[in-house]
């Protein structure tokens, strides 16, 4: 959802309650529908507290899984440039192999699973590269110290990485339960139902509005917040990008001149050539 849209609902939520408001005002007693204010008050702060807490605790849960898959895409990035770098002591014509395979698997990352991500696409598979590299790294044989210490770090660094990823992709999947959804959406209606009766003709319609539209504004804020925290792919400000693997494709560049050149097997959207 982007930034238009989601201001657009905002704006249009808001209005329709203060329409809805301003209408039910016309035939409201003086003092509003209630009879006991502070009664009705009283039910409209537990209301009001119940959806709070709510949605303050299903924020809190949103949010760590959005940081859950920020951290794990700029580790995923990290490990990627790490084990290029380890890949260089196995021996030589395993290394020219991992290496390519390794700028292949951050720009499939870049080009091919960001957009899936948005879209909602991705699916639970592997990465084509990550099986590829997996292959390549069975078909080595380390003889050296050097070449065997480097081989299990490699093992060590290939199992932190599919963690990274499983955190990144973690996030697409959304981790507010559609039952939760409900139940925020009807505390929401409950609220602007509520809300209705508190219409009052003797009250000025200026603050009639402005009191139906708080409520509205905020509730409706809200519930695009969590949207947005529970879908950090989908588009708009503060969304995830891939920049941590892009640093990584610029480095692995530039550490590709230092080792003699690499020759990736792939296009520069990570397809394979052959």
């Amino acid at each position: 959802m982007n930034d238009v849209l989601a201001a657009v609902i905002v704006v249009a939520v808001t209005a329709l309650a203060i329409a809805a408001m301003l209408l039910v005002r016309r035939r409201a007693p003086q003092g509003s529908y209630f009879e006991d204010g502070d009664r009705a008050a009283g039910v409209f702060g537990v209301l009001a507290t119940g959806f709070a807490v709510l949605a303050g605790f299903v924020v809190f849960l949103a949010f760590e899984s959005f940081d859950t898959s920020r951290s794990g895409a700029e580790a995923e990035a990290r490990i990627v440039a790490e084990q290029f770098e380890t890949v260089q002591f196995l021996p030589a014509p395993a290394a020219g192999r991992l290496s390519g395979e390794l700028v292949c698997y951050a720009r499939n990352v870049v080009h091919k699973e960001w957009p899936q991500m948005s879209s909602g696409t991705l699916g639970s598979g592997l990465n084509p590269w990550g099986e590829a590299l997996f292959r390549s790294l069975r078909a080595t044989e380390p003889r050296s110290a050097t070449e065997q210490a480097a081989f299990a770090k490699y093992l060590d660094q290939r199992s932190a990485r599919e963690d990274a990823r499983a955190d990144r992709t973690h996030g697409a999947e959304g981790v507010i339960p559609t039952p939760l959804w409900i139940v925020l959406f009807l505390s929401a209606g409950a609220l602007f139902v509520f809300m209705l009766f508190f219409a009052d003709r003797a009250e000025r319609a200026f603050v009639q509005a402005t009191m139906m539209g708080g409520v509205a504004l905020v509730v409706s804020s809200l519930l695009l917040l969590l949207w947005f925290l529970d879908n950090p792919y989908y588009g708009g400000v503060g969304t995830l990008k891939p920049v941590a693997m892009e640093r990584t494709l610029t480095l692995l560049h530039e550490e590709a001149t230092l080792v003699g050149g690499v020759e990736p097997p792939c296009d520069a959207a990570g397809s394979p050539t052959s």
